[in-house]
């Protein structure tokens, strides 16, 4: 033994010695340790609910990987954009009878390239589609001008502009051209028709011009003579433009049958 060690176990023996010392168990004991059984026990519970009640709403919800998401309810489904304030910026509204978009702009667009099929703001409604069919039966109704480029109706089918109670008006800066390559073009009307134009001519080319119905003078050029026999007339203008018929004769009969003029 060294003389540090015997000097060390000599005054450990000279320390005085507690009498009656007490041990104090260290650790929870008593209602401390049931109280903290009891919250883990609530905790544990709690949870189990919590992970229940997940797999509960992901079922009910339709919440998967694979499915596409899917929103039920019994009345509206409103989505609603709000901006950094938390103002009202945007809402959709799924309903049973209609569904609503409240935006500046409402755009749809095509999923190949993007582009905007149509759109709509408060001054103007675009149509990107390269075609627009409207398969009512009543067609489509505008409450004021339409501009298009071009009006095509489906094969086999009538083309019809129609305004049943006011004037159908066709405006061009460079002209109107209405052609028919492999039919008749008509034109009807209750009252009158009106070709007018007031810096260039009126050009009827065509292998036969029918006028009907116009009115016929009664000029004779005998007393012998007898208008179921004539066959031949002449045309005639009165000073308002009024077209009539005049039985030909040697000359110009039309100031003779002038009395037609004086009914219009």
């Amino acid at each position: 033994m060294t003389r540090e060690q015997y000097i060390l176990a000599t005054q450990q023996n000279n320390l005085p010695r507690a009498e009656n010392a007490q041990l104090y168990p260290v650790g929870i004991y008593g209602w401390r340790k049931r109280c903290l059984y009891f919250f883990v026990l609530l905790l544990l519970v709690t949870m189990i609910v919590n992970l229940a009640m997940t797999i509960w709403i992901l079922k009910v919800m339709n919440f998967t990987v694979d499915s596409p998401l899917v929103l039920q309810s019994d009345r509206n489904v409103t989505v609603n954009a709000r901006n950094h304030m938390g103002q009202l910026t945007g809402q959709l509204t799924v309903g049973a009878d209609a569904v609503e978009a409240q935006c500046k702009r409402f755009e749809v667009r095509a999923n190949e390239d993007g582009r905007v099929l149509f759109s709509a703001d408060e001054d103007e409604i675009t149509i990107g589609a390269e075609k627009l069919k409207v398969t009512g039966t009543e067609g489509a109704v505008f409450g004021h001008s339409v501009e298009t480029p071009h009006i095509r109706a489906e094969p086999f089918q009538d083309l019809r502009l129609e305004s049943p109670t006011r004037s159908l008006i066709m405006e061009a800066p460079r002209g109107v051209q209405v052609s028919a390559a492999a039919g008749d073009f008509k034109a009807t009307c209750r009252k009158e028709l009106h070709l007018q134009s007031t810096e260039g001519e009126i050009f009827l080319n065509a292998d036969t011009i029918r006028l009907g119905n116009l009115p016929t003078g009664s000029f004779s050029s005998s007393p012998s003579s007898s208008n179921a026999q004539q066959t031949v007339y002449e045309l005639c203008v009165c000073p308002n433009g009024k077209l009539y018929l005049s039985p030909a004769g040697v000359g110009s009969t039309c100031q003779s049958s002038s009395n037609i003029c004086l009914w219009s």
